[in-house]
């Protein structure tokens, strides 16, 4: 892959591109159970359980069930290895990281009035990861299409003078100038004329039909990956108890976001009649996004056995910004001679702003605690992905892919249960989770089944916990969003070992 700095950057307000689609609208609105290590080690199941500052996140009820002051910060060390199949070619990668993805303090507040049903209040301030985006894979396989039929789709129909440089033009202000003038399209189109592997069928300015210098035939393809990045908020909690049973709380989330992701994808062919033998194509890009949700929830207790919770998540509404650049590369052969033909742009893509707005989540939680013995807990929610909106739903490239988006996604159910087991200050914990796909043909993105293990060991006013949680998912990666739209099936195996310091305030 090439690493290179960027010598010249051209800021571009280029208002005819769009290039959001369906994979960044589930990418941004979906989370996993990323917390302190009780709470994973029960798989998130905490939902009418509270007493964990992660689980706060659950139901903002859990922060009135404390009776002390708490604060608690962990570190997470994870795993992901992920098997990839591409065109019978098999690839393994692995990559291990180490993150502070929790911390927090909750305040409780005795109501001292004796008159009152109000018993007491909380108030919480609380950081957590709510999803990780580091992942490496690579896939290689052999192909019968190749990536040539990206830039000509992108081509076809587009004059040749809006594709291609003027004369002594850099390629800088060649890519910075189409790019604006007439679109992220156009953009492609150049990338794939300045590489030589489109052929425009006249050398004139007007022409708008263009084939391939790469032949027909067998491809050696190999596709690199490489994201990194989080999905985080900061959560303002407060809780309340009402009389001896129910409890009350409001979250008021701020949501941030940071990913990047590198791509690059070498192509190499013999076929007879090809020009262009080898292609080296690598995209990149940065977004950043801040947002708002909150969240009401309440928890109840049947009896000093049983408590049954519900919690409402409202839809996070997000503000985005996505910045990316390209580089291409080819060789081809010129009297007898193989030529390297580099297009190294160097410019900088900004988009304009965009608003996501994901969708609500319900979660109805039981929970059974038998004494100071131990606990069992389940949770069930729903959140309905066919309601995720890219906004302003009157622009019609954001009109049709929420279109794509309602045709393709669907309602989602997580099933959450743990358990935990105490003796004498050592506490033993397990859980289980399943979460159904959210595409209407389940394989896209596949269903996620995880389990958790841990132990707590309470020193009195300190608690330290260490969990082990382990999760299953497959799915099916799409090169690009036309010509070589191809998938490497992706079968992820991801870790995790969590460590937890809590103490009372």
């Amino acid at each position: 892959m090439k690493k290179g700095i960027f010598l010249f950057v051209g800021v571009m307000s280029m208002l005819t591109i769009n290039a959001q689609d369906i994979n960044d609208a589930l990418r941004y609105s979906t989370g996993e159970v990323i917390g302190s290590a009780r709470y994973r080690a029960l798989s998130g199941a905490f939902g009418a359980l509270g007493g964990d500052l992660s689980a706060i996140s659950v139901n903002p009820a859990g922060s009135a069930i404390y009776t002390n002051s708490f604060a608690s910060v962990s570190l997470n060390v994870s795993d992901i290895d992920n098997e990839t199949d591409y065109f019978g070619g098999k690839s393994a990668t692995s990559d291990s990281n180490i993150s502070l993805n929790q911390g927090g303090g909750v305040f409780v507040f005795e109501n001292r009035s004796s008159n009152s049903p109000w018993k007491k209040f909380a108030f919480s301030v609380a950081f957590d990861n709510t999803k990780n985006y580091d992942d490496n894979w690579e896939a290689r396989g052999v192909n019968t299409t190749s990536i040539d039929q990206y830039f000509l789709n992108n081509a076809q129909g587009l004059r040749l003078d809006e594709i291609s440089a003027f004369p002594e033009e850099s390629s800088s202000d060649a890519y910075a100038g189409i790019g604006s003038t007439y679109g992220y399209t156009a953009q492609q189109a150049y990338l794939g004329y300045d590489s030589f592997i489109l052929e425009p069928a006249t050398d004139a300015d007007d022409n708008t039909l263009y084939s391939s210098n790469i032949a027909a035939g067998n491809f050696d393809q190999e596709y690199t990956y490489a994201a990194t990045g989080y999905n985080g908020k900061i959560a303002f909690n407060l809780g309340a108890q009402y009389g001896d049973d129910l409890y009350l709380g409001l979250n008021l989330n701020s949501h941030f976001l940071n990913y990047e992701r590198s791509t690059f994808l070498y192509e190499k062919n013999n076929n007879t009649g090809s020009i262009v033998s080898q292609v080296g194509f690598e995209n990149n890009i940065i977004t950043n996004g801040s947002g708002f949700s909150f969240q009401l929830g309440t928890i109840y207790k049947l009896s000093n056995e049983f408590r049954v919770g519900f919690t409402y998540d409202s839809p996070m509404w997000m503000t985005i910004t996505e910045e990316t650049s390209q580089y291409i590369e080819s060789v081809r052969v010129e009297g007898g001679v193989n030529v390297l033909q580099i297009v190294d742009p160097q410019v900088v893509n900004l988009f304009p702003d965009y608003n996501l707005q994901s969708p609500s989540k319900v979660t109805g939680s039981l929970a059974y605690i038998f004494g100071k013995q131990g606990l069992i807990s389940f949770d069930y929610s729903r959140k309905d992905y066919s309601k995720t909106k890219f906004k302003p739903k009157s622009d019609a490239y954001f009109s049709a892919q929420n279109d794509i988006i309602a045709d393709n996604l669907v309602a989602a159910a997580t099933y959450k249960i743990g358990g935990e087991y105490k003796v004498n200050q050592f506490s033993f914990r397990g859980g289980y989770r399943f979460e159904e796909s959210p595409y209407k043909n389940g394989e896209t993105v596949g269903d996620l089944n995880g389990y958790s293990l841990g132990l707590g060991f309470d020193f009195g006013n300190t608690k330290l916990d260490l969990t082990y949680d382990a999760y299953n998912q497959s799915r099916e990666y799409q090169l690009y969003n036309t010509g070589l739209t191809d998938a490497a099936s992706i079968d992820a195996n991801n870790s995790n070992i969590t460590l937890t310091l809590g103490f009372q305030l």
